[in-house]
């Protein structure tokens, strides 16, 4: 039963190359020794009576994934499909803009935190009690603006790749996403998180080498189910992919995976995609994870000119990235992502990148056999609809510190409640509207 082969594209949202937001996008390849078992309601007994090794018992989100023979699994008489390898070319942050082209900026250099009223916002919770998965290439446990949240006990490696969990072995995107959940607001250094109070739980998926898995994904949503995340943050996605053959098998083990979540609690936040693409109006094609059921999708807003006079008084922070994926039904909210004037970086080359996202970075370094062997920690700008996922996902984490009752639809409402489409804009770039920790918590 195995499904109709479709190529697709996957990609890390939000990564910056040569400056510009849009996501490095590469083919992704079959593996020909691992499988996604669709159990139908079942359970993954089968699987395990035959000569296959299951690699994730995923039964309570229906889905097993197996390694062993293509035959092995064709006798399951269930539908499958093969897992995708997916590689990632993630650019150093040094492409965004030079970590020290001002010493200690901090919240200063934070029109992401200030547009939010984070301040006032801690004045009410900075998140304590709350507990956020961060999906992603790896985060950076012993960066000092991020050392208090991390729980290293908790933090998994779902690669395989032996290099553990608590390190950015796969890039320093996940350091970034982490530091807009939760960097420290009390160390005097450094930037501020949204909710620095909350628990980070490092789920990483993808490796040195750059290599992740959709079956690694899955697993890792279901893991953060189990642990009890308030919010999983997904600053990843595949577009386009066909809504037939494998798509769709893809897509309906994503939504099982994705109802399971949202029913254990977890608010699963993922970034809408860097592509300009209207994900309404196209045909027959969807985004994943961020279209998948009971996804919260996120779309980018950023200023331009923060940093010297854009001559537009309109571009301010709530004004759509020119990169953001948009669409009334397919986009939940909208956060701050970063933005870009093009032009800016010939003719301000030093200061065009403060309309991107100022956080903690963790850049990796590899000896000449290509192994990862730590990580430099700093901080830096990148911009993408990664970086506006975290925010959302922060506020999940500040609405469930005053609120912890609260099941993941109430939570998800309560944001969509309290954000506001701005006067004049189109909805189709906001959804529910811009995002408002301190209307969320206030309310």
């Amino acid at each position: 039963m195995r499904q109709q082969h479709r190529r697709t594209f996957l990609k890390l949202s939000g990564s910056l190359l040569g400056g510009v937001a849009a996501g490095s996008t590469v083919v992704a390849a079959e593996r020909t020794d691992r499988f996604i078992v669709d159990l139908g309601g079942g359970d993954a007994s089968a699987a395990t009576s035959a000569d296959l090794e299951v690699v994730y018992d995923l039964s309570p989100a229906g889905v097993v994934v197996v390694e062993g023979s293509e035959s092995a699994v064709s006798a399951l008489n269930a539908a499958y499909a093969p897992d995708v390898e997916i590689t990632l070319d993630g650019p150093a942050v040094e492409d965004a803009g030079p970590a020290d082209a001002v010493d200690e900026p901090g919240y200063a250099a934070q029109w992401d935190k200030q547009s939010q009223r984070i301040p006032a916002v801690h004045d009410v919770t900075r998140g304590e009690g709350a507990r956020v998965a961060v999906i992603d290439t790896g985060v950076a446990a012993d960066h000092p603006d991020l050392e208090h949240a991390v729980n290293a006990s908790l933090s998994r490696n779902f690669t395989g790749d032996g290099f553990g969990a608590g390190v950015p072995a796969g890039g320093g995107h996940g350091t970034h996403v982490a530091g807009i959940v939760a960097a420290n607001d009390r160390n005097e250094a450094g930037v501020v998180g949204s909710a620095p109070g909350a628990e980070v739980v490092d789920c990483r998926v993808f490796s040195p080498n750059t290599l992740a898995s959709f079956a690694d994904i899955l697993a890792a949503l279901v893991y953060s189910a189990e642990i009890g995340c308030d919010a999983a943050n997904l600053s990843l996605g595949s577009y386009p992919v066909p809504r037939q053959g494998e798509g769709q098998f893809y897509g309906n083990v994503l939504n099982r995976t994705l109802t399971h979540a949202n029913r254990s609690g977890t608010v699963v936040v993922v970034a809408a995609g860097n592509d300009s693409a209207d994900l309404q109006h196209d045909g027959g094609i969807i985004s994943l994870p961020n279209e998948g059921a009971q996804a919260l999708s996120v779309s980018a807003t950023g200023p331009k000119g923060t940093a010297f006079d854009a001559g537009d008084a309109e571009e301010g922070p709530k004004t759509p990235a020119f990169y953001t994926n948009y669409g009334t039904n397919a986009v939940g909210v909208a956060a701050p992502g970063g933005d870009a004037l093009l032009s800016a970086q010939e003719t301000h080359p030093e200061t065009w990148f403060y309309d991107l996202v100022y956080n903690t970075v963790s850049t990796p370094a590899y000896d000449d056999d290509g192994n990862y062997v730590g990580s430099a920690n700093g901080y830096g700008w990148k911009a993408g609809t990664s970086m506006a996922a975290p925010q959302v996902a922060a506020a999940v984490a500040l609405v469930r510190s005053v609120e912890p009752g609260l099941n993941a639809n109430q939570v998800a409402s309560k944001l969509g409640r309290t954000a506001t489409v701005p006067e004049g804009s189109d909805k189709a770039y906001y959804g529910a509207g811009y995002l408002d920790p301190l209307a969320a918590v206030t309310e």
